[in-house]
């Protein structure tokens, strides 16, 4: 088996002081969707799309994670990289979503739940922050309105980055390759 290295951002890397390479052994992905086949000495051999980009990607040294790729979650193709996935999806869902054995049993399903979840919370905060003023306006005073309608542009723009991560993965999750562009 041999290893594939992933680079991983620290806390201390945020200020530019180095990289931090990781290493993941290569494993034949669980998938079949086939891509190609290649002439191996007369026979002729099925090549996972997956495994293909696995290849390109162990060729070039590192396994490519797009901007937006979670933190929490190990990069597609690592060993366990979609029980990361599905722990850190079920993060971003309803906590009664973790009893439920289909959601754990199947990541893809997951993957969809939580783009949908997340979606509906950030037309929720949308719809909040519309009717913040009108609603409270005379309940609360000037400065906590305010305050509280900052709170939720964060809390918007916070979705609108956790949405981006969820369809990152979700791709990820049903074979997509992410390639760097040069």
């Amino acid at each position: 088996m041999t290893a594939v290295a992933h680079r991983h951002a620290s806390a201390a890397d945020e200020g530019g002081s180095g990289q931090v390479f990781r290493q993941y052994p290569r494993r034949r992905p669980d998938r079949a969707g086939v891509a190609s086949s290649h002439q191996a000495g007369g026979a002729t051999r099925s090549v996972n799309r997956d495994e293909a980009g696995l290849r390109a990607s162990a060729q070039t040294g590192q396994i490519y994670t797009p901007p937006g790729w979670p933190e929490a979650v190990l990069p597609p193709g690592a060993p366990d990289w979609e029980q990361s996935a599905s722990s850190w999806l079920l993060d971003c869902c309803p906590a009664d979503y973790r009893g439920y054995p289909v959601l754990r049993r199947h990541p893809v399903v997951l993957a969809r739940f939580a783009a949908d979840f997340v979606e509906g919370q950030i037309r929720s905060s949308r719809q909040a922050l519309s009717q913040a003023r009108a609603n409270l306006t005379d309940y609360v005073e000037p400065q906590v309105l305010d305050s509280a309608t900052q709170m939720l542009e964060a809390e918007e723009a916070r979705l609108v980055r956790v949405r981006r991560s969820v369809a990152l993965v979700e791709e990820a999750l049903r074979g997509k390759i992410f390639i760097r562009k040069l």
